[in-house]
């Protein structure tokens, strides 16, 4: 659907500079866009590679494991039934996304689902819904990939937005979490 639109939307404005007999001022925008998107890209690969790379040596290192650890009593309640190893992945996952690194968190997510669905049951399927909804909201106490982009469009304090992103994202994960809460008790009682 979105190539739909986004096939839609190039006809629509090919047409437009066509009318206007501004061809050359779209080609040349079009060419100048491609460009900044390159070089956007390698900026935010290089914040990406430093977060993954930080993950995986904090997994690596133990510091994961830690920190499951110290999460388990809140976690354990969220995600009841998990196996030590997708409540690892989910700690990850959680980790990465409160780093604002949510690419990094998506491999993580997959491994915490991959474990879940093993496992089966009313439990799994209820984490993974847990999941999905904490992993959407995207709790951020360091918005990086957003203060990567702010910073490549200049903004001289990039990570200013830090405040109202996390209220957000905090307001939407509480709601979400209630969603499947009380979806899942309402399919207890059918």
């Amino acid at each position: 659907m979105i190539g739909v639109i986004s096939a839609v939307l190039c006809a629509v404005s090919l047409w437009a500079a066509a009318v206007q007999g501004n061809l050359s001022v779209l080609s040349k925008a079009a060419i100048e866009s491609c460009s900044d998107a390159v070089s956007l890209a390698i900026s935010l690969c290089g914040t990406m590679a430093l977060w993954s790379g930080l993950m995986r040596i904090a997994r690596k290192a133990g510091i994961i494991h830690f920190f499951a650890k110290l999460l388990r009593p809140v976690l354990s309640r969220i995600f009841k039934g998990c196996s030590p190893k997708a409540m690892e992945y989910i700690t990850m996952n959680l980790a990465a996304n409160m780093l604002g690194i949510s690419n990094a968190a998506t491999p993580m997510g997959i491994e915490a689902v991959k474990e879940m669905d093993k496992q089966g049951g009313k439990y799994a399927r209820r984490g993974i819904a847990m999941l999905t909804v904490l992993n959407t909201a995207s709790i951020q106490l360091l918005p990086t990939t957003i203060g990567t982009l702010r910073a490549a469009h200049g903004a001289r304090t990039p990570l200013d937005v830090t405040v109202p992103i996390l209220a957000v994202s905090l307001v939407s994960a509480a709601a979400g979490c209630a969603v499947v809460y009380a979806l899942s008790i309402g399919r207890r009682k059918v």
